[in-house]
C-alpha cells in the first residue's frame, strides 16, 4: 500500500508539472499575432521606377540597364563589389589555418565539386555578367546584375550557360521599370536550385517555398506571417545577414531565430532552459524536404556511361534523376528526419590543394565545430550529403575536374566523357598537380537545417529525444540525457534522494504531530 501511495504521488507531481510548464499560453499566441501583423502586409515600393526617363530608353545589353541603375544609385555598386555575393569569397579566420580567403573560388563541395574552370555554367547563379575564367566581372561595375535581385515583375531569368547573362527573351526595360525590394522569387531562383536542380543541396530550400503552406513553413506561408527572405536575412551595405556553412567559417553576422523570438521565447521555464544548449530549429523542424525530394547521396564514380554512344538519364517514379551520364548515380529522400550535431558557429573546409592522408573514413568537406563542453555550442539539425568523388591517390588531393565546355575536345567531362582527361585539365586550370592516377573517395558535407519551420503543435515531443528507444539524439553521446541514458550512479542516487526526501517529510510530520500533542497535553494539565 505504501508503494502505491508513493507512486501515485509521483505520477500526480509529473502531471501537475506538465500542465503548468507545457500548456500553451496567451503570451505565445500574442507574440505570433504581433509577428503576423508586422510581416503579412504586402510591401509597396516607395518609388515608381516606370516614371524615370532614363529607364524609358531602349537597353541593348544588360550592362546598359546596370549603367542606368548606378547613374542614380551612385554608391551601391561599390557596396556590391565588396560583398561575398559578388566576389564569391570572403576573408575568414579558420582555427588551424589562420586568416584565409574562403569561397566558391577555392572551397570544394561534394555536389558539382568546384567552380574554377566551369564559370560559364556556374555563373547562372552569380550576380554578374560575363563570368569567364578570367573573372572579368570582378572589375567592371556595369557587369553587376542589379535586376536578378531587384526584379519585381517576376519575368527576369538568367540564361543557361551564358556566363551570367539574362535569357535573350527578357525585356530589360520592363524589368528595370518594375524593380523593388527582393522577393522570395529573387532569392529562390538561385538558392532553391543550387547543385543543378530543385532542392538538390539544402533540403529545406526548394520550390515549394515560393508560396509555402503553413504546414511547410509557418513563417513564410501567405496563410500566416508571409515572411520573405530579406525579413530575416537583412542587409547592410549589400552585405546579407546569414551564413551558409558550405563556405562560411566564422561565428559572425548570423541570422538567428532570436532576432525576433528572443533567447527565452517560452513561458514555460523548463523549455527556456533547453534553449541554452538546444537550437530552436532542433525542435521546430522535425523533418525537411516536406514537399519535394532532396538529394542525399551522389556517386561520381558511375558517371560516363553511354548508350549507343550517347549520354542518357534514368528517373524514379517522382521524376528525380537517379542516374545521369554526366554526373553519375543519385539517392533521394522525402520528409527526412535530420541528423543532429553540436555547433558553435565556426567551421573548417576542404580547400583546393589540401592533402588527405587518411581515406579509410569519409572526408569531411566542411567540418562544423562544437561539443557539449563548448559553452557556445548548441544542438542543431543538419542534412548530411554523402558522395564518392574523384581523388588523386598519389598527390592525395580531391580532384576538381573540368566539367563544362560548349564544345568537344577541351577535356570537359560533360562533353567528352573521359575521366582522366577531365581530371588533368581541371587540375591544370586550378594550378595543382595531377599524377595521372584516379580513384574515388567517400565524402560528407553538412548542411544546417534552418527553414521549413513547423508550428508549435507539430514540433518534437519530449519523448522523441528523452527515450532509450530510437532517440533523435542517439548520436550525441558526450552528455547525460534523462530517460535516454542509464547511469547506475544517477539511478541509485536518484532513488536514494527520493527515499530520503520522503523520509524527511515523514519524520518532519511526525515531529510536528508529536510536538502538537505534547503541547495540548501540557495545556490540559495546566487547566
Amino acid at each position: 500500500m505504501k508503494k502505491i501511495v508513493i507512486a501515485l504521488l509521483l505520477i500526480g507531481l509529473v502531471i501537475t508539472t506538465s500542465i503548468i510548464f507545457l500548456k500553451p499560453t496567451e503570451k505565445e499566441q500574442s507574440n505570433i499575432s504581433l509577428l503576423k501583423a508586422k510581416y503579412s502586409k504586402k510591401h509597396v515600393p516607395s518609388v515608381d521606377h516606370s516614371k524615370f526617363a532614363i529607364l524609358q530608353k531602349k537597353f541593348n545589353s544588360p550592362q546598359d540597364a546596370t549603367a542606368a541603375c548606378i547613374s542614380c544609385h551612385t554608391e551601391r555598386h561599390k557596396e556590391v563589389m565588396h560583398s561575398n555575393h559578388w566576389n564569391w569569397e570572403r576573408e575568414e579566420y579558420v582555427q588551424g589555418r589562420g586568416i584565409v580567403y574562403v569561397g566558391k573560388k577555392n572551397a570544394i563541395n561534394n555536389f558539382c565539386i568546384g567552380v574554377e574552370g566551369n564559370e560559364q555554367s556556374c555563373a547562372k547563379c552569380h550576380i554578374g555578367f560575363k563570368m569567364t575564367s578570367s573573372m572579368t566581372p570582378l572589375t567592371d561595375p556595369t557587369n553587376i546584375d542589379c535586376l536578378v535581385c531587384h526584379d519585381n515583375s517576376e519575368t527576369y531569368a538568367k540564361g543557361n550557360e551564358l556566363a551570367g547573362a539574362p535569357d535573350k527573351a527578357v525585356d530589360l526595360n520592363l524589368v528595370a521599370q518594375k524593380v523593388g525590394r527582393p522577393m522570395r522569387s529573387n532569392c529562390g531562383v538561385c538558392h532553391f536550385f543550387g547543385g543543378g536542380g530543385n532542392n538538390v543541396k539544402h533540403g529545406d530550400l526548394e520550390s515549394s517555398m515560393f508560396e509555402p503552406s503553413a504546414d511547410i513553413d509557418i513563417h513564410m506561408s501567405p496563410e500566416t506571417s508571409n515572411l520573405v527572405c530579406v525579413d530575416c536575412h537583412t542587409s547592410e551595405n549589400h552585405v546579407m545577414k546569414g551564413k551558409v556553412y558550405s563556405l562560411s567559417s566564422m561565428n559572425r553576422n548570423r541570422s538567428t531565430c532570436e532576432q525576433c523570438h528572443t533567447e527565452t521565447p517560452h513561458d514555460a521555464e523548463i523549455l527556456n532552459e533547453h534553449t541554452v544548449k538546444v537550437a530552436c530549429q532542433t525542435c521546430h523542424i522535425p523533418v525537411y524536404a516536406k514537399e519535394n525530394s532532396t538529394k542525399m547521396a551522389w556517386d561520381w564514380s558511375t558517371a560516363g556511361k553511354l548508350k549507343n554512344g550517347e549520354p542518357y538519364t534514368e528517373e524514379d517514379s517522382k521524376g528525380n534523376h537517379t542516374y545521369m551520364s554526366i554526373k553519375g548515380s543519385f539517392t533521394w529522400a522525402d520528409s527526412v528526419k535530420p541528423d543532429y550535431i553540436w555547433f558553435n558557429g565556426t567551421a573548417d573546409h576542404y580547400l583546393l590543394g589540401d592533402v588527405v592522408n587518411d581515406t579509410t573514413k569519409p572526408i569531411k568537406i566542411n567540418t562544423l565545430n562544437g561539443s557539449y563542453a563548448d559553452r557556445d555550442s548548441k544542438i542543431i539539425p543538419v542534412k548530411i550529403h554523402r558522395a564518392r568523388q574523384p581523388f588523386d591517390p598519389v598527390n592525395k588531393m580531391i580532384i576538381q575536374p573540368k566539367l563544362f565546355s560548349d564544345k568537344k575536345g577541351e577535356g570537359a567531362l560533360w562533353v567528352d566523357f573521359n575521366w582522366l582527361r577531365a581530371a588533368k585539365v581541371g587540375m591544370d586550370e586550378v594550378h595543382l598537380p595531377f599524377s595521372g592516377q584516379l580513384a574515388f573517395v567517400r565524402t560528407e558535407m553538412y548542411w544546417p537545417i534552418n527553414h521549413m519551420v513547423s508550428s508549435k503543435e507539430n514540433t518534437l515531443s519530449c519523448n522523441q529525444c528523452h527515450t532509450r528507444e530510437n532517440s533523435r539524439l542517439a548520436g550525441l553521446n558526450d552528455f547525460y540525457m534523462p530517460a535516454r541514458d542509464y547511469s547506475s550512479i544517477v539511478e541509485i542516487g536518484g532513488k536514494i534522494i527520493i527515499i530520503l526526501t520522503l523520509l524527511g517529510v515523514m519524520v518532519h510530520a511526525g515531529i510536528r504531530i508529536s510536538t502538537k500533542r505534547k503541547s495540548k497535553k501540557e495545556v490540559h494539565n495546566e487547566i
